[in-house]
């Protein structure tokens, strides 16, 4: 997970560099919202070495008529432990797609156009993460949707992954079930399942516009340090933007008029 003290200096230079194509918002050559006029999210679902709520999640989803998108590393494909749990999301109509093979920095916290990969590295990371989903029956699509490790990239590696037939995406600044990660020891840094539910029924009462188009992101799995995991109120949080009078769809669904 990304350090925590840089979670607040990240968000406004998001804000500050967000640009609109069309009806879509544009980040360093990535999609971080789709259209701003509709009041349509996307659930957003990653995870790398951890995948302690793909159950949960699968099976709220399920109850609730709702299809999310899944970004995995190669790691997580490869690993027999998740295996029927993934086949599982592709069975039920879940939209599957890589999150890079090794979880790899792709350029500096604070410098952000200073790459700390080089193109050949990451083409051959992408393409093991390729491998990693095919061996197990997952297809790659063309454009595919691609979430980049860390939540961090830059204008570069936008081109690369285009090069490589990728999409790069990210979750919309501002909204913070990405605080999901955090645990009791990193102090203030830490939000509690029940801050974040408050959070998001306060934001949907006062100002609702701000998840137009909005990609929610919620992590798979957490370390083991937090023990309220945001996954098992994942209920609550789609109730609340139902509530609110949006509609929930698979991201290639909301990005795909943008």
């Amino acid at each position: 997970m990304r350090p925590v003290f840089l979670l607040l200096t990240l968000f406004f230079s998001c804000l500050a560099a967000a640009q609109l194509t069309g009806k879509a918002t544009i980040v360093q050559g990535a999609v971080v919202r789709g259209d701003s006029t509709k009041k349509e999210i996307a659930l957003v679902f990653t995870a790398d070495e951890t995948g302690d709520g793909l159950v949960q999640i699968r099976k709220t989803l399920l109850k609730e008529n709702v299809k999310g998108a899944f970004f995995f590393t190669g790691r997580f494909y490869r690993n027999p432990a998740f295996k029927k749990e993934i086949l599982r999301l592709q069975k039920n109509g879940h939209y599957l797609g890589p999150h890079s093979d090794g979880h790899l920095l792709y350029c500096d916290w604070q410098k952000r156009d200073s790459l700390l990969v080089t193109r050949d590295s990451f083409r051959m990371d992408i393409r093991r993460n390729f491998e990693a989903m095919k061996t197990i029956g997952i297809p790659v699509s063309k454009p595919q949707l691609f979430i980049p490790p860390f939540e961090w990239w830059n204008d570069s590696i936008a081109q690369w992954s285009t090069a490589e037939a990728l999409q790069v995406f990210n979750f919309t600044p501002g909204i913070r079930t990405n605080a999901d990660y955090t645990w009791p020891e990193l102090g203030t840094a830490y939000k509690s399942s029940e801050w974040i539910l408050a959070w998001l029924q306060e934001s949907l009462a006062k100002s609702p516009a701000m998840f137009n188009g909005g990609i929610v992101l919620i992590h798979a799995g957490t370390d083991e340090r937090r023990k309220d995991k945001l996954y098992n109120r994942l209920t609550e949080i789609i109730r609340q933007f139902r509530a609110a009078g949006f509609q929930l769809k698979r991201i290639d669904e909301l990005l795909q008029n943008r």
